[in-house]
């Protein structure tokens, strides 16, 4: 019984999206701003001064869109909720207005024969929270805490599958340290306080669930990049070392137990004031899978200019590389390396690509979106998957980002992701020529 709730006893195919890029609908109903509603009203944050006020609609489209996913026979959708949707003050009292969306919405799923999987952070800290601190106030262990056992309970009768945080390096990284995510802070401390707690929250969340709902399919998701040297140089090898042990081991390794990986990064040292009473002790979970989310690799060099890592990522434009539109590396082969990389640690069961997909200029003609780069990159990174799934790694799923073209946070809305195209002026959907071609591979190898 066990085995058959947790779903593995076959491949998870799916698709993703993210309740601030899609849905739209930013004050209504009871909602309150989340951080990043309000990061995109400042000048000169996001291109050509984008916003997600209604992104794609999904508050009110969501029923047509997975009649789509429904058409294209996609049985798997990864979304997430919207904190301040739900906790308009971040805790305390529950909006039955944001309660009863995400009711109809996992159940409009259920009826249609897709599973939900709710991811439960997905960069949306509420505003309120975030003036209080945020991720760098250790209060933010209870305030997740008491999130997820809301969402939880609220939800956990439907919903087996929960993925506890999305990429903690990236919203902590690009939105603590660099400023050019919400909330916009800088500073190597807010950095490292938002990390520490973020390493904790995983834990934390993966604890509630289990608490409520023993037989639940529990994980959670990291970004993560294949990290090489310029060069064979040893400067450049070894800020590559550095770069690889924050890139891809900042959050997995406390998670699996390891703890922080300091011999690699001295800068890890600098956590040592924010770590209170028995907190190694708290940082590891056995989480049922851990979700892999990989889209390129980067090559680094060696750099007297930046602190701490002192290396630089050479972008891949400089390399006269086949690239994306979001200037990331066609590299398929990063995919098999990650998932062999990941899949090493022996305390997950599983392995799941959370995310996987490619931005490239999208043109509609005639009613009609034949997009081929996409559909190599996909069938290329579908190759690399298999390769690691043949040799040993558990590799038991794969979700493209993304099921619609959406609001691609500090890019707006340029780059497409999306197997469906959407007009954002008439929220009118088209369904690309690399949804049709994925509906086809899902169906060719459901039974693996």
């Amino acid at each position: 019984m066990k085995e058959q709730a947790k779903g593995q006893n076959h491949f998870h195919w799916g698709v993703s999206a993210a309740a601030y890029q899609s849905e739209g609908a930013w004050n209504e109903d009871g909602k309150s701003n989340s951080i990043w509603d309000e990061f995109t009203l400042k000048k000169n944050k996001i291109r050509n001064g984008d916003h997600g006020q209604q992104a794609n609609d999904f508050y009110h489209r969501y029923e047509h869109d997975l009649g789509l996913m429904q058409s294209l026979q996609i049985p798997n959708f990864r979304f997430s909720i919207s904190w301040s949707r739900i906790l308009p003050q971040g805790v305390g009292v529950i909006n039955p207005k944001g309660v009863d969306f995400y009711n109809r919405l996992i159940d409009q799923c259920l009826q249609k024969g897709i599973t939900p999987w709710v991811t439960l952070y997905h960069w949306d800290l509420p505003q309120v929270l975030e003036a209080k601190g945020g991720w760098t106030h250790r209060d933010i262990l209870q305030w997740f805490a008491y999130y997820v056992e809301t969402c939880v309970k609220l939800f956990g009768d439907r919903v087996q599958n929960w993925i506890v945080l999305n990429e903690p390096l990236v919203f902590t990284g690009a939105g603590y340290l660099l400023g050019i995510h919400a909330p916009g802070r800088r500073g190597i401390n807010s950095f490292l306080a938002a990390v520490h707690h973020a390493a904790l929250c995983q834990a934390i969340g993966g604890r509630i669930i289990r608490a409520h709902q023993p037989h639940a399919h529990i994980g959670t998701s990291f970004s993560c990049s294949l990290v090489e040297p310029e060069n064979n140089n040893e400067r450049h090898v070894k800020a590559a070392q550095r770069v690889d042990a924050i890139v891809n081991r900042t959050f997995v390794e406390p998670l699996a137990g390891l703890g922080y990986p300091v011999q690699d990064c001295k800068l890890f040292r600098k956590l040592e004031p924010f770590i209170k009473f028995d907190d190694l002790q708290q940082l590891p979970f056995d989480m049922d899978f851990i979700g892999v989310q990989n889209y390129t690799r980067e090559v680094i060099s060696h750099s007297f200019f930046t602190p701490y890592l002192w290396a630089r990522a050479i972008p891949a434009n400089q390399r006269m590389v086949q690239t994306t539109e979001m200037n990331w590396e066609v590299y398929p082969k990063s995919m098999y390396e990650m998932l062999k990389k990941f899949g090493s640690y022996k305390s997950f069961k599983e392995v799941i690509v959370t995310e996987n997909g490619a931005a490239f200029p999208d043109q509609l003609v005639d009613h009609k979106v034949d997009d081929p780069k996409r559909i190599a990159y996909l069938r290329q990174n579908l190759a690399q998957m298999f390769k690691a799934k043949s040799e040993g790694i558990p590799v038991n799923g794969y979700f493209v980002w993304s099921f619609t073209d959406n609001f691609e946070w500090a890019e707006g809305y340029t780059p497409r992701f999306g197997l469906v195209y959407v007009d954002y002026k008439t929220q009118e959907r088209i369904v690309k020529q690399s949804g049709f071609w994925y509906s086809q591979i899902i169906q060719k190898l459901k039974d693996i």
